[in-house]
């Protein structure tokens, strides 16, 4: 029999369990209160993508696998306050294609498990994450800053316990299975989906189309093409359609309008924390609009000098937050930089989604830097004259001439060296 981590007073007291429902997590229930003879009380974070029947569906499962009690915890709002405004207003892709569906969330969760565990009496928590993903990295970079003295449980990960044997543990003790078994691995967050099988294990090819969630049968759906109008107030998304909204239900909104055109889809290949290559599909409607849309407004409304500093901290960013270390101060002062940044990035973007592809068709500024010009691209001058224009060419060509001048001096005298000798 396995011993509990810690002794004394709370050798009784609850384990408490990042619970999402899917095989890890669900397995875990029972098997901890078996091996460690102690209650198991699980915590779902909501940070989005879980609805009513969802919910009650989570609770009625924990419950039905032994758990003691179960809570959920609304973490949605606070999830956009802390990480996914930052993101939107850096742009934020890893690799120029994955918007961090899942991952980002994970500071946030290992805030509210450690929270909870305190309001609960316990000192143990324990979480589902397997030694060859991020998540162990994130969860518990997190939960030793926040809270060191608590002990964390990580069996699946220390015991290498593989999916097919969690699903006969189950199976064996007629314990209920979470819906996709042990086939798929399948994250939900506001951010969108994360989905792992057995064709994310090598770079050959797709999943099957059965296995997407938001999105699946998009690209052979007749769907028309829809417009829309987005609405940003300094960085932040308010408004869709001319709708003032939370940021929580507009995400929600853009997600059910673009799911089903298949945008935001893709299956993202990059390099994890410990230093593997990885490859997850992911689908990512409302992160799609948001970040092309935040982004076509930026261009409009920020100096060029603005952008380009602006992208040398969102990538370092990125990777900060994709590697669970959100808490670190430097990102207090990158996102420092990022709000001061969107003090004009105010404005609406005109959206046409179509299947497998999302259209910037105009975007509108107060602040529009191309309003501001009397010049026209391309067809007139404005403050300038067209003997401005020729200096101006003149001089930026300097450069230029310098490095071919100085080149072909080099050259004839060497000519005239090698004529001499």
């Amino acid at each position: 029999m396995a011993q509990s981590p810690q002794q004394g007073s709370d050798a009784q007291a609850p384990i408490v369990l990042a619970y999402s429902g899917g095989l890890d997590t669900s397995f875990l229930v029972a098997w901890l209160a078996e091996q460690y003879q102690r209650p198991v009380i699980t915590v779902t974070v909501d940070t989005g993508g879980i609805d009513a029947a969802a919910a009650a569906q989570l609770r009625e499962r924990a419950l039905a696998l032994g758990a003691l009690a179960h809570h959920q915890v609304d973490a949605r709002a606070a999830y956009f306050e802390q990480v996914l405004r930052f993101l939107i207003m850096g742009n934020v892709r890893r690799g120029q294609l994955y918007p961090l569906c899942v991952g980002a969330e994970r500071v946030m969760q290992a805030q509210t498990i450690a929270r909870m565990a305190r309001e609960l009496g316990s000192g143990t928590v324990a979480h589902g994450c397997t030694a060859a993903g991020n998540d162990q990295v994130r969860f518990e970079v997190a939960l030793r800053t926040l809270a060191p003295d608590l002990a964390i449980l990580a069996p699946v990960r220390d015991r290498a316990f593989k999916r097919a044997e969690e699903l006969e543990y189950l199976q064996q003790r007629g314990l209920p299975v979470p819906p996709h078994g042990a086939t798929y691995s399948i994250n939900r967050g506001l951010w969108g989906v994360t989905i792992g099988g057995k064709e994310t294990l090598t770079s050959a090819g797709s999943i099957p189309e059965s296995a997407w969630v938001l999105s699946r049968d998009a690209y052979t759906r007749s769907l028309a093409p829809a417009r829309h109008r987005l609405g940003f107030e300094r960085g932040r998304p308010v408004a869709l359609d001319g709708r003032v909204l939370g940021a929580v239900e507009l995400i929600e909104q853009l997600e059910r309008l673009a799911a089903p055109y298949g945008i935001g889809r893709g299956i993202h290949l990059g390099d994890t924390i410990i230093g593997t290559k990885g490859r997850v599909a992911f689908e990512a409607p409302a992160a799609e609009v948001l970040l092309t849309a935040h982004r076509e407004l930026e261009k409009l409304v920020l100096t060029a000098r603005q952008q380009r500093i602006k992208e040398l901290v969102s990538g370092p960013y990125g990777d900060l937050v994709h590697e669970g270390q959100l808490l670190d101060p430097v990102c207090r002062d990158i996102e420092a930089l990022m709000l001061c940044s969107q003090e004009r990035v105010t404005g609406e973007v005109q959206l046409l989604l179509r299947t497998g592809s999302l259209f910037i068709e105009g975007v509108q500024s107060p602040h529009s830097l191309m309003a501001a010009s009397k010049g026209v691209y391309g067809e007139a001058a404005g403050e300038w004259s067209a003997a401005d224009a020729m200096g101006f060419s003149k001089i930026v060509a300097l450069t230029g001439v310098f490095h071919r001048r100085a080149g072909e001096r080099a050259a004839d005298a060497g000519a005239a060296g090698s004529a001499q000798s």
